[in-house]
């Protein structure tokens, strides 16, 4: 993943919130974004949720009690989050963080739309993974 381009905000505080699960994060523009787990989760930028290309996107539900295990630094551009779900796998640069933090109203309106679309609520489980992976067979 590419570094955050030059001159775009950058984190100076993150604070992760286990009980209101949120991470809360101040950038040198001075915004700070209050961002729920549960959306970080759902937008993970992973290959998991979306996909391989356009219209591959997994369509995540259940994850409304989403905690954070563990977030780890990823060089000077990101961190690592790990998902109480056992999604581990997104990088969630300083960019993504801060367009997640800045479009959370349309996120969530674009999201309950494909909730909607698909039948299915905000607490409905996840299927059971078909063996179907990102892995060659």
């Amino acid at each position: 993943m590419a570094a955050s381009q030059s001159g775009a905000p950058t984190p100076q505080a993150i604070t992760v919130h286990n009980q209101s699960r949120v991470l809360q994060v101040s950038f040198s523009d001075g915004s700070e974004f209050r961002i729920p787990f549960e959306l970080m989760r759902v937008y993970s930028p992973s290959a998991e949720v979306q996909g391989h290309g356009p219209g591959q996107e997994v369509l995540q539900s259940g994850k409304r009690e989403v905690g954070l295990a563990a977030l780890e630094p990823v060089g000077n551009y990101g961190v690592q989050p790990s998902f109480s779900d056992g999604h581990d796998t997104g990088i969630f640069t300083w960019d993504y963080l801060y367009f997640l933090g800045s479009q959370q109203e349309k996120l969530w309106a674009d999201y309950s739309a494909r909730l909607e679309a698909a039948g299915v609520t905000r607490d409905t489980p996840m299927p059971e993974k078909s063996g179907q992976g990102c892995a060659s067979h």
